[in-house]
């Protein structure tokens, strides 16, 4: 098992890498160039940057993962693309993507690109919070004890 993060947009790679660190679980973070760092990490952490661009970071995640894999992000595309390969995957609000809940996700998101294509105003996320970081970071330690437990 290991954490993958959708690592250019994501609010909650700290709380990821702390998980990381508690319980020894190693993290992946795809990301652009554009994002990248000379941060100092421990040795669980791993970075694969791929070129600028739309879907780089994607691809890339689909090619690297595993079904074990614990994969964090925003994209409700990427998600969809990830679904069947049995691994479970988060959004930084907590919600698991599921195939019951994918559907509605993108049509959400289709809906929203036409209404601003239209030259509509869409409301954009809210901003995350310190308690919205704790939530995920008390959801994400769940998970994580709830597989500790189905392991043993």
């Amino acid at each position: 098992m290991r954490f993958v993060i959708d690592g250019d947009g994501s609010p909650v790679k700290n709380e990821v890498i702390k998980l990381s660190d508690i319980y020894q679980i190693p993290v992946l973070i795809v990301t652009s160039v554009d994002h990248y760092t000379t941060k100092e990490y421990s040795d669980l952490v791993r970075f694969i940057y791929v070129d600028k661009g739309a879907d780089g970071a994607d691809y890339r995640i689909v090619k690297e993962i595993n079904n074990d894999d614990i994969v964090i992000t925003q994209d409700y595309g990427l998600a969809a693309l990830l679904l069947g390969k049995q691994t479970r995957i988060f959004h930084h609000s907590g919600t698991e993507y599921r195939l019951e809940n994918i559907d509605m996700l993108l049509n959400q998101r289709f809906m929203g690109a036409k209404m601003r294509q239209a030259g509509k105003r869409t409301k954009g996320p809210k901003p995350f919070t310190a308690a919205d970081r704790e939530r995920f970071y008390k959801m994400m330690e769940q998970v994580l004890l709830q597989s500790k437990e189905l392991e043993t």
